[in-house]
């Protein structure tokens, strides 16, 4: 067993967080003012997203610089201050790092463009037109063409993602040189460790044929996820970072098999040490498509997250657990009831994942229950991608009230609410204007909850123990009882020593469950469980830990 396999990790949206000079974005000085909280909390390391210099097109994963800490996040000093004071703590701090692309403002993309003899431009991936128009039909994950012409050179560049963003080229080693010497820089700073953002696109087939289309995941993925030298370039980072510093990593793997992220994960690969997927928050996408008003069953979220279980405990992967971040609606509002049951809701999300092997991660605000923004105007939006799909879904005939309905349901944009720390003006996050404003729809907030008896915070608490102290929650077998059911979700974990009952009512109806003789309750998220010798009645959204 690995030391950070029974630790819970804490991510910060820094920009959301909390503002500490009143110019309405979250910085490094109001990160450190809220570390003994975090410590009350018990997590162990605080994975933060991009602080870099940054123009800010997608929230700072354009990075610009490398090695310069954003002005509107505070200084370098700033930052070795939050290191230093986090490490009193015993808290670790994960960086986040964006390695498939830059801001096309970064240095070596403003050299790119020069020449194409230009020793930078070969940083990049550049192909000549094709009959007059784009290499092919690969499409940008923010929507259209992934390919900008640059007239001055007469060839497009590859951005998988903003058109602000090209894809860097693994293929050169001078860049891979480029990379290996900025991650020791900031392990030389005293990091422990780094997120990988998007890390299993970085290899493309050397062709880059069309696309089928066929299913909207025929996009021009099929040519560049988990690519031809993808594990060979991670294992050199290992080989020259990851290992000699002792970190911890944690890839970020979209649209990734099974198979592929046990390579990722598998200790003896010397690879990465867990690995975020995301099967399970793309049960409500219709066919595939994520911009829709989707509806999920419960069987389906239930079969995808014990395959993960299953399958990568098999072979020695390891799985990065969590319901939030910064790029998902709030699962409170996606999957249970943020209204009536939103306490039961809020626990009952974290039993479940906590209940799960793996490393477990809290978004900000998951420990008060913090829910969707709900915005009712496009205006209201900042994130590119959000609008981005707005504008395609008006111009495809989408009323522009179901648009926003179905913004409400999936824009990113919900889990960067500023942080709730209390009842004052914009919740205590900030003196200023907010970055992004929150509409005081909602009375949460970190002052009220904590003043709540049994509260959704120590409950996270209470878990957070469980797994430092029950070994079974980090090696126990994961066995998933009744596939079929759409109501409740059982699960075991089962390890020589006894087993572990996780069971979650995610219905605001009754249900009754037989469970086996022998078990006692470990922890619930109702008061009274109503636990008979062989049945369990579960109340609206309530969850029981069993122990026996």
């Amino acid at each position: 067993m690995r030391e950070w396999q029974k630790e819970t990790v804490y991510q910060i949206y820094p920009r959301s967080f909390q503002d500490s000079n009143g110019d309405g974005v979250g910085d490094i000085n109001g990160i450190i003012s809220r570390l003994d909280y975090l410590q009350k909390l018990g997590i162990g390391l605080i994975w933060l997203t991009p602080m870099y210099r940054s123009p800010g097109n997608d929230n700072g994963y354009d990075i610009a610089d490398y090695y310069q800490i954003d002005p509107v996040f505070g200084t370098m000093e700033d930052f070795e201050n939050l290191l230093n004071e986090a490490h009193k703590r015993n808290i670790k701090i994960i960086m986040d790092m964006v390695l498939n692309h830059t801001s096309n403002e970064n240095h070596w993309f403003q050299e790119a463009l020069k020449s194409k003899d230009n020793p930078y431009h070969d940083f990049y991936i550049w192909k000549d037109p094709v009959d007059g128009h784009e290499p092919n039909n690969w499409v940008s994950k923010f929507s259209g063409s992934a390919w900008k012409y640059v007239p001055e050179l007469d060839q497009y560049y590859l951005h998988l993602y903003d058109v602000t963003m090209p894809d860097l080229n693994w293929r050169n080693e001078k860049l891979r040189n480029k990379i290996f010497k900025m991650l020791k820089y900031w392990a030389a700073k005293g990091i422990d460790g780094f997120r990988l953002d998007v890390i299993n696109n970085i290899s493309k087939a050397k062709e880059m044929p069309n696309d089928t289309f066929v299913t909207p995941l025929d996009d021009g993925r099929n040519f560049y996820t988990n690519g031809p030298h993808v594990h060979e370039y991670i294992h050199e980072m290992y080989e020259k970072v990851f290992g000699p510093n002792n970190f911890v990593t944690v890839g970020e793997l979209s649209s990734t098999p099974i198979s592929e992220a046990i390579k990722y994960t598998n200790p003896d690969r010397q690879e990465l040490s867990m690995a975020f997927t995301f099967h399970h928050v793309k049960v409500d996408y219709t066919n595939g498509n994520k911009w829709t008003l989707g509806q999920y069953k419960l069987s389906d979220l239930t079969r995808v997250l014990s395959e993960w279980q299953v399958k990568m405990n098999a072979h020695g992967g390891w799985n990065a657990l969590f319901w939030n971040n910064h790029d998902q609606p709030r699962a409170i509002s996606r999957f249970t009831n943020d209204t009536k049951y939103r306490d039961q809701s809020a626990k009952l999300l974290a039993m479940v994942e906590f209940g799960l092997q793996g490393t477990p991660y809290i978004y900000q605000g998951d420990e008060i229950a913090m829910k969707n923004a709900y915005f009712t105007d496009i205006k209201q939006y900042n994130d590119h991608e959000s609008i981005n799909a707005y504008n395609e879904l008006v111009k495809n005939g989408v009323a522009e009230e179901t648009a926003i309905k179905i913004l409400q349901q999936k824009s990113r944009e919900n889990a960067r609410l500023p942080m709730q720390w209390n009842s004052q003006r914009n919740y205590g996050f900030t003196t200023g204007q907010p970055w992004l404003k929150p509409l005081h729809h909602d009375d949460y907030s970190v002052e009220k909850v904590l003043k709540m008896k049994n509260n959704i915070f120590d409950f996270y608490r209470a878990l957070i123990f469980l797994r430092k102290h029950k070994e079974i929650l980090i090696n126990g077998q994961y066995k998933l009882l009744n596939s079929q059911d759409n109501s409740v979700y059982s699960y075991e974990r089962i390890n020589n020593k006894g087993k572990i009952l996780v069971m979650a009512n995610f219905t605001d109806q009754m249900q009754e469950r037989k469970i086996a003789n022998g078990f006692d309750l470990l922890l619930g998220n109702y008061e009274g469980i109503k636990l008979n010798k062989d049945t369990v009645t579960l109340r609206p959204y309530e969850s029981v830990m069993l122990e026996k």
